[in-house]
C-alpha cells in the first residue's frame, strides 16, 4: 500500500537517513543544491512543527519525504525570466521533496505528487508551484512529466527553475 500522511516528530528517524542520502545523491552532480546547511533537522522539524511535512508510504515504511506550503511563499513572490500564470497567492509550494535510496527510481514521484494533488484539490488548492536547481535535470524531468511549466527563476537557497501546474 501507498500513502501519503503528515509526517509526526516520531518520524524524524526514518526521514533524516532519506535526507542524508538525498544529498549524497545531488553531490555526484554539478550542483550546489542541498550542499550548505539546508536542510538541516531543524528545517524538517520546523515543516513537522508547522504541520506541512509530509512522508510518503510504502509497504509500512517511510519512502519520500516533502513539504507542502500553502498561500504565498516569500521566495516564489519574486519571479525573472518570465512569469506565473496569475498573481495569486493561494497555492501549494512543493519544497524539500527527497526519497530514500532504496525508493529511487520506482516512480515513485508519480505517487507522490498524485497524493499531493489528491489531498490538496480536496481541500481547494488548484495551483501547484515547486522549484529546482538550474542543474536538476532529473526534478526538472520528474516535473515536466508530472504536467508542470517552466515560468520562470526564483531566488531559493539561489537561483532556482520555477514551475506551476494549474489542475
Amino acid at each position: 500500500m501507498i500513502y501519503l500522511r503528515k509526517a509526526e516528530f516520531s518520524d524524524l528517524s526514518a526521514i533524516m537517513p532519506i535526507i542524508v542520502e538525498a544529498k549524497k545523491f545531488l553531490s555526484g552532480f554539478d550542483t550546489d543544491q542541498w550542499q550548505r546547511d539546508y536542510p538541516a533537522q531543524s528545517d524538517i522539524e520546523r515543516f513537522i512543527e508547522n504541520k506541512t511535512g509530509h512522508i510518503l508510504i510504502v509497504n509500512d515504511e517511510v519512502a519520500a519525504f516533502g513539504a507542502l506550503i500553502t498561500g504565498e511563499d516569500k521566495a516564489y513572490t519574486a519571479i525573472t525570466d518570465g512569469r506565473w500564470s496569475n498573481d495569486k497567492f493561494d497555492y501549494v509550494a512543493v519544497h524539500c521533496l527527497a526519497f530514500s535510496d532504496k525508493y529511487r527510481g520506482q516512480g515513485l514521484s508519480r505517487q507522490m505528487f498524485s497524493n499531493i494533488f489528491s489531498l490538496e484539490n480536496a481541500q481547494g488548492y488548484r495551483d501547484f508551484r515547486v522549484d529546482t536547481h538550474p542543474a536538476n535535470k532529473i526534478m526538472q524531468h520528474v516535473f515536466e512529466r508530472e504536467g508542470f511549466i517552466y515560468r520562470g527563476m526564483v531566488q531559493y537557497e539561489g537561483p532556482r527553475r520555477a514551475y506551476q501546474l494549474e489542475l
